[in-house]
């Protein structure tokens, strides 16, 4: 049966090994399943791309063995590939005896290249694992029938395969299953949205483009950018780089370059954040998908030390959003990496949640790097993506597409486009992903994308209309004194009162007495400074001053303003507000004409101002997505719903009297 397995089919093939899982029951924990079967994929997939020029890469090895010339620069030109193996062994000779000795020849005699893959999985000692539960040589034959040659199984699918069991192997030990892994409908959008814009670029023979992915998983994103470019330039030299936390994770995706014929020196393994392996290149296509709200409080030591030493000259400068969630430090990450205008420019897609978007008053960490964005021209459009689409969350969420060479018509412009209610009803859902967005309707958003014109789904505004000022409004205090023989008698609640002796106390209670009625605003001060160390009042200090002001102080809008000494209005911190100013409107403008009207005795307080442009208010930015496309939807009429109403009482009182027969 299992010789007849359709292994183009990501599907049907990891359902097929996640059956040989059953073989593990037992004698491993659900945790372990992954270290296992995972490998095993990867070897088979080597094995099934070498088989061709195996023997002629023995025969060389043979005549060169006892030399002293290096391997790595001849047999690879034998192999065809990057990586070879000097193993008399395959999975399908390895012996039912001597199983795990011929395994661990077999592995060693791979290159270096390789060998360090599977070092990142603790292979070997999960072969003596394997080996002490008699379960080696059966498990490795569930996969000699499998044919995962290239031809057979491409790259693409391949990826789906290891992000498929991934997902399947978390989700049993109900960990964060796809975290890092991003539906191929999604990769596929995001780097055509990418790309697209340069093909006249690929019509020219011999271009050189540079492709990055600081949270590369398995490397999905960055073949499905090699796949596209090939699509638009068969002779286009494509240079893959990327870095991955997971060691894993990072694995699978060396092995993909490796296949695919790449470098995997230029596959980091590592926190992009608190280690970029990449620091001095730059790149013509970032894309990535970061994790969603995780916190970064492991890297933050890192790039703290990062913005405070190299400021704007590092990755960070403009500020740092809040512990819980990293995702805005990978997007200004990506902007970094983005290579220069005069080398031909970078573009960069980066799928983020909802919270970049507006996360963050004015002035904070997020508003400060969205002001940062769009003042510097790198926010080319936001598009919003449908709920659902994603493997282990149904939140909403937005690829945003930055560049530093946008064209003309593009500059300080940012094109928005809700995509919420364009999508494709799966079949069958794949954990929460119910939902995917179909090759035509990629074609269509792209078209929509180029149109660069308003539509029911696209929306064009400048870069500035997404900031404001937030000034700080103030208005008078208005207030006097008024000594009431309820007041006297709460005065022992106020803590400066009640440490004083009862002689101090009687002596204040009897001088307030006799001065029942109004008294100007800073009238216990004077007080306080009059009865200091006269008869029984003892040491009458500043406290006191404020325990009467806290008891008697009464605020009327009717009264007088108070003025301090110098006759400067004092403020009621009671009635503090803040108002946005859109930023291309006169603050005193809007504040003539939409507060003024409204609170007569209100004014700006100008002490308040911006860090950066010293004017009055703190610039702020936010993108808020869903004000922009919002669909006023009327009421029901009151009439229907006193109808749907009675209807239910009639339906309910019916099952009532069932229920009492």
């Amino acid at each position: 049966m299992t010789e007849n397995i359709k292994t183009n089919n990501s599907t049907t093939l990891s359902d097929f090994i996640w059956k040989n899982a059953d073989d593990l029951w037992g004698d491993f924990k659900h945790t372990d399943f992954a270290r296992i079967i995972l490998p095993l994929l990867l070897l088979r997939r080597l094995e099934c791309v070498l088989e061709p020029t195996r023997d002629a890469v023995l025969a060389r090895y043979n005549e060169i063995k006892d030399s002293e010339i290096d391997l790595d620069l001849i047999l690879p030109n034998e192999s065809g590939f990057s990586f070879y193996n000097t193993s008399t062994y395959t999975l399908s000779t390895l012996g039912a005896t001597d199983t795990r000795a011929n395994f661990e020849d077999y592995i060693s005699k791979f290159s270096s290249n390789v060998r360090v893959v599977f070092e990142e999985f603790d292979f070997f000692n999960t072969l003596v694992k394997l080996d002490k539960a008699k379960l080696l040589y059966r498990i490795v034959n569930n996969f000699v029938v499998i044919d995962l040659h290239p031809d057979v199984v491409s790259d693409r699918v391949m990826s789906n395969v290891y992000e498929h069991l991934i997902r399947k192997f978390a989700s049993s030990v109900n960990e964060k299953a796809g975290e890092f892994m991003t539906p191929r409908d999604v990769v596929r959008l995001a780097t055509s949205l990418v790309l697209h814009t340069d093909e006249e670029i690929f019509v020219e023979s011999g271009v050189i483009r540079t492709i990055y992915d600081p949270t590369c998983g398995t490397g999905g994103f960055l073949s499905d950018g090699i796949e596209q470019i090939k699509e638009l330039s068969p002779t286009a030299k494509i240079v893959p780089f990327g870095q991955e936390l997971d060691p894993e994770t990072h694995a699978l995706a060396m092995i993909s370059m490796m296949i695919q014929g790449y470098e995997t020196d230029k596959i980091k393994q590592g926190s992009t954040l608190s280690n970029d392996q990449l620091t001095d290149n730059k790149f013509h296509y970032g894309l990535a998908n970061p994790p969603f709200g995780i916190k970064w409080e492991k890297d933050q030591n890192a790039v703290v030390k990062e913005q405070s030493e190299l400021g704007y000259a590092g990755r960070f400068g403009p500020g740092l959003p809040t512990i819980k969630d990293g995702s805005m430090l990978f997007l200004m990450h990506l902007v970094s990496k983005m290579e220069l205008p005069e080398n031909g420019g970078g573009r960069v897609g980066i799928v983020l949640s909802g919270s970049p978007l507006f996360n963050g008053k004015a002035g904070s960490g997020e508003s400060e790097i969205r002001r940062w964005l769009l003042e510097q021209d790198y926010v080319e459009a936001i598009i919003a993506l449908p709920n659902d689409l994603f493997f282990n969350t149904g939140i909403g969420t937005y690829i945003w597409v930055l560049s530093n060479k946008k064209p003309t018509e593009r500059k300080d412009k940012v094109q928005l486009i809700n995509l919420t209610d364009v999508w494709t009803s799966m079949r069958k859902s794949e954990g929460k992903k119910r939902r995917y967005i179909n090759d035509k309707q990629i074609d269509d958003i792209l078209r929509e994308y180029d149109s660069y014109t308003e539509s029911e789904i696209t929306k064009i505004f400048d870069t500035t209309d997404f900031g404001y000022r937030r000034i700080d409004i103030k208005r008078p205090l208005r207030a006097k004194l008024i000594i009431t023989e309820e007041g006297i008698d709460k005065l022992g609640e106020q803590t400066a009162f009640s440490k004083l002796k009862e002689e101090q106390k009687t002596a204040w209670k009897n001088f307030l007495k006799s001065e029942i009625g109004d008294k100007d605003y800073y009238w216990a001060e004077e007080v306080v400074k009059e009865k200091n160390n006269t008869g029984n009042f003892g040491k009458a200090t500043k406290a006191i001053a404020t325990a009467i002001m806290n008891i008697f102080t009464v605020i009327d809008p009717e009264f007088d303003v108070v003025l301090d000494k110098k006759g400067q209005t004092i403020h009621d911190s009671n009635l503090n507000d803040q108002e946005n100013v859109p930023l291309n409107k006169d603050i005193e403008e809007h504040f003539n004409e939409e507060i003024l009207p409204h609170v007569p005795d209100a004014f700006i307080d100008h002490s308040k101002r911006d860090k950066k442009d010293g004017k009055t208010g703190v610039v702020g930015y936010e993108i808020n997505f869903n004000r922009y496309f919002y669909k006023y939807t009327p009421p029901r009429v009151l009439h229907d719903i006193d109808a749907d109403l009675k209807a239910s009482e009639a339906r309910i009182a019916a099952l009532l009297a069932e229920v009492a027969e």
